[in-house]
């Protein structure tokens, strides 16, 4: 048990004791013990502000909670404890506590900052789910970015996740890409043809068709045209797949399941459809079908079917969200763009009729980024007049750069992604920066090496005792809160802006301590905390999905 969950437990031990012996009356259900660091050393290693959280619950003062639980805090690593201000906690620890917390970190080796198995319960996390009539965009890239991150950090702290894809292979868009195939293919084997009004006209459906061509020739160039636009239309669907697979796999994103919507067509959009109607959510009104939304929170009523039949998008959404809750997920996350804000409550009002626990599903919302380069608004790509494909950024800032800037603000913040920035080499980069800190130790590794200076397996760490070792120290041991945080969060922000400041309190530690030419104990001792601080920003990277160079 590290440090911090072990004053969090004597805390609420404390508490319980506390109510045991009649000294507090309990009157409800108590908060959460949180710690802190304070921003001052004088103020302890440590402090909770739980008295005044609790005082409504205890009904009374914050400052006799607080003396209440002094006097039954009984805790190894604790040297004393003051009570500041109206009810403020300070917890000092014993001298050597840091560096048996340290010797622990260290002999975890690189599992440091994976957390215990919260339990059995399996989160699903859907995410980008682009329809496959053209490339990715940087949009998808945020997406694809944040929900990688999210699924890395939730497996850290502890959870089972599985991460899901949902191909959005049915409707009008895949009729649309026939269309738009099949006109280029006449094309480029010389017929005149007229392009559809409202075909998809952008350079990677030349691409496409292209590489339909190398591979079949002209063998349907005189085929009856529906059984031509068929055939074409699924070599499109299969190589436009093939790409988008590709471009997540160089963005490094893998999926454990690839959910195709066609599998809901027809038969479990209509026993979605029969169930509701069944329940009596589901009317008719001018020939269409519509549910009933209004009374489960919406704010209009839905048509899921149309007149001619045919099911609307919200149709397939109830299908799929249904075929996920009869899969057993302890909890669904969805990843949307801001535009899909509307969908939220008739989807959930639709799982609410269905008899499922909506409140199981969560939707994250993507807010729109916006790329400069040179401080000039960048918005279409100059190759296919088009919006910037990811490959294009990748191509251009590398797939690090693109992945941490992103994943640097909150999802639900518009995102200004500065391109010339991203590319620089200097400490400016917020991801070079982090990287170079990790190259540089790997520098320290290697120059230690050459004048023969070797790691140990019990390193005197009390030797240390600079402010410099102190903060690097005590900014390692936050890490696992902060990979805790950004699970229950939902934000990989949280990653990127730790590890952003791990490497900042490295740097002082670098001006400021020496690694060669001190007497040899500190040395090693000193090489042992780089290595564990080597670990962690490495552990942060990749969760992040960002590279950990060993030089640069």
């Amino acid at each position: 048990m590290h440090t911090r969950d072990k004053i969090i437990s004597a805390v609420k031990l404390a508490a319980q004791a506390a109510v045991d012996d009649g000294a507090l009356t309990l009157t409800g259900q108590l908060p959460d013990v949180s710690l802190e660091v304070p921003p001052k050393k004088d103020f302890g290693d440590f402090a909770t502000n739980f008295a005044m959280q609790s005082a409504k619950i205890f009904r009374t003062s914050p400052r006799k909670i607080a003396d209440e639980l002094k006097a039954r805090i009984n805790c190894d690593i604790v040297e004393r404890i003051e009570i500041a201000g109206a009810g403020f906690m300070n917890f000092y620890l014993k001298p050597d506590t840091i560096y048996r917390q340290l010797k622990e970190i260290y002999d975890a080796g690189e599992d440091f900052g994976n957390l215990p198995c919260k339990n059995n319960v399996t989160i699903q996390v859907e995410y980008v789910s682009a329809n496959p009539t053209g490339l990715l965009h940087v949009g998808h890239g945020r997406g694809a970015a944040a929900g990688s991150a999210i699924v890395n950090i939730l497996r850290a702290a502890g959870q089972i996740v599985e991460s899901e894809f949902y191909i959005n292979d049915a409707g009008n868009q895949m009729d649309k890409l026939a269309d738009s195939v099949n006109a280029r293919y006449l094309e480029l084997l010389g017929r005149e043809v007229e392009f559809p009004e409202d075909g998809y006209r952008g350079a990677d459906i030349v691409d496409t068709t292209k590489r339909i061509i190398a591979s079949i020739g002209d063998k349907y160039l005189d085929s009856p045209d529906d059984e031509r636009r068929r055939i074409l239309g699924d070599l499109a669907y299969e190589d436009k797949l093939i790409e988008l697979k590709r471009d997540l796999k160089n963005f490094r994103v893998n999926f454990d399941v690839w959910f195709s919507e066609r599998t809901l067509h027809p038969d479990k959009i209509d026993a979605a459809i029969a169930e509701l109607k069944s329940k009596g959510h589901i009317y008719e009104k001018d020939g269409a079908l519509w549910l009933a939304s209004t009374k489960f929170g919406d704010d209009k009523d839905r048509v899921v079917v149309r007149e001619n039949g045919e099911p609307t998008y919200l149709a397939a959404d109830i299908a799929y969200h249904k075929n996920k809750f009869d899969r057993g997920f302890g909890q669904l996350i969805n990843i949307w763009g801001a535009d899909h804000h509307g969908y939220v409550a008739r989807v959930k009002a639709a799982m609410r009729m269905l008899g499922y626990d909506a409140d199981k599903l969560k939707i994250i919302f993507l807010q729109m980024v916006s790329l400069f380069r040179g401080g000039d608004a960048v918005k279409m790509s100059k190759r296919a007049g088009t919006a910037i494909p990811l490959r294009e950024l990748m191509d251009e800032v590398g797939t690090d750069a693109a992945r941490y800037f992103f994943l640097m603000r909150s999802t639900d913040s518009q995102l200004d992604f500065d391109l010339e920035l991203a590319k620089s080499q200097s400490a400016e980069n917020p991801v070079y920066y982090v990287q170079y800190a990790h190259a540089r130790i790997c520098s320290i590794f290697r120059q230690a090496k050459e004048v023969g200076l070797t790691f140990v397996d019990e390193p005197k760490f009390s030797l240390m005792n600079s402010t410099a070792e102190l903060d690097l120290i005590n900014k390692i041991f936050e890490y696992p809160e902060e990979v805790d945080k950004a699970a229950e969060e939902f934000a990989p922000q949280r990653i990127a802006r730790y590890v952003y400041d791990l490497a900042s309190t490295f740097s002082a530690f670098y001006r400021d301590c020496r690694i060669l030419g001190v007497e040899t104990d500190l040395a090693q001792a000193r090489l042992a905390l780089l290595t564990v601080t080597r670990h962690t920003i490495a552990h942060a990277l990749n969760l992040l999905g960002v590279s950990a160079p060993e030089k640069m």
